[in-house]
């Protein structure tokens, strides 16, 4: 069973800095995608970032460009995204997805498996 745990949600200030992390488990895929999502209440969830694991290619949603960054350690099986400026905006649940194919996509519906998510909240 694939299982994926976010960590380092939490409290901080505008302008701030936090990094989240996907542990993941439970497979043995070749290629593999992990993605970033975010989501308030009563709305969508929105693609944050993704990275293709298998040849580091990234794609960033425009609101975030610039302020954070997706990386990884494969040898732990983990996927940070490093979010530095911290706004407001950014006050989410944050949930990490994992697809099993080397795609590139902030399209939830790629996504086959998914973590519980980790509130970030960004005081002003």
């Amino acid at each position: 069973e694939v299982l994926l745990v976010e960590s380092g949600g939490g409290l901080v200030q505008a302008g701030g800095s936090l990094r989240l992390s996907c542990a993941a488990s439970g497979f043995a895929f070749d290629e593999y995608a992990v993605g970033w999502f975010r989501q308030a209440p009563g709305k969508e969830r929105e693609g944050v970032s993704c990275l293709v694991i298998s040849d580091g290619r990234k794609l960033y949603a425009d609101s975030v460009k610039g302020r954070f960054t997706i990386s990884s350690d494969n040898a732990k099986n983990t996927v940070y995204l490093q979010k530095n400026s911290l706004k407001p905006e950014d006050k989410d649940v944050y949930y990490c997805a994992l697809t099993a194919f080397s795609i590139q996509t902030m399209d939830a519906a790629d996504y086959g498996y998914w973590g519980e998510g980790t509130q970030v909240t960004v005081s002003s």
